[in-house]
């Protein structure tokens, strides 16, 4: 999976912090969904599996070691994955394959404002509305991947609802460092169901951003057509970031 549609990023200062706020917003998100890990200047990494989606280490800078990296992960048992936060790795020869490859994005806190959301939309606030909203998000039942730990002040999971009540659309977010100069608000697990436009999910998840943090920038990372669908919605280009499966 690659992004050729979109243009080279150059990096300016802004843009150079900019991307590091997104990358340790991430970085903290996988660490919350995960229940731990270790955070060092270079990396987050966590000694134990992590759930199914989620890396077992996010790098920090363009400088971090694939050795020390490794070192802090259980690459032994099926499944360790690594997130090449800067698209600078190579381990294959540790075993691993480029499971896949996206682009870290943001949104200005000043980019015009999103169009009406057609669905009603509210945050989750308790773990059977929670359950509800995985359920909805994974097309089937919830398998407790978003615990209730996770309905905090600096987490947030926002769902669409239908006329019915039904949850027709989603997002989860996440805001980090909110006494720093870069704070940000990450946006991720953007979600539709049941033949709802893509297009609502992405309106409403930035409504509700703005409305509970307000005047906050907002990143996240995207490939193909959801990339193509967030530039749609006023996100650019941050840089590369690749994923890496440990298959050997």
């Amino acid at each position: 999976m690659t992004c050729g549609r979109i243009p080279g990023v150059i990096i300016d200062p802004n843009t150079r912090e900019l991307l590091r706020a997104a990358v340790h917003n991430n970085a903290e998100w996988c660490a919350a969904v995960s229940g731990g890990g270790s955070f060092t200047a270079e990396a987050w990494t966590s000694a134990r599996r992590t759930p199914p989606y989620y890396p077992d280490g996010v790098t920090l800078t363009r400088e971090a070691s694939a050795e020390v990296l490794l070192a802090g992960m259980d690459t032994d048992s099926p499944g360790c994955s690594v997130k090449d936060s800067f698209a600078v790795l190579d381990l294959a020869p540790a075993g691993f394959e480029v499971l896949f490859a996206a682009q870290w994005i943001h949104r200005p806190a000043d980019a015009p404002a999103p169009s009406a959301p057609a669905l009603t939309w509210s945050r989750v606030t308790d773990a059977g509305e929670l359950a509800a909203w995985e359920a909805a998000w994974g097309g089937g039942e919830s398998t407790g991947l978003f615990h209730p730990g996770l309905l905090s002040e600096e987490i947030a999971f926002f769902a669409g609802r239908s006329a019915d009540g039904r949850i027709a659309a989603g997002a989860a977010a996440n805001r980090t460092g909110a006494h720093r100069t870069h704070a940000v608000a990450g946006l991720s697990n953007v979600f539709t169901a049941d033949g709802t436009p893509g297009d609502e999910a992405w309106t409403g998840a930035l409504t509700a951003v703005a409305d509970l943090w307000p005047g906050l920038p907002v990143v996240g990372y995207e490939a193909g057509d959801d990339l193509d669908t967030a530039v749609r919605h006023g996100f650019a280009p941050l840089g590369p970031l690749r994923v890496w499966l440990h298959t050997a």
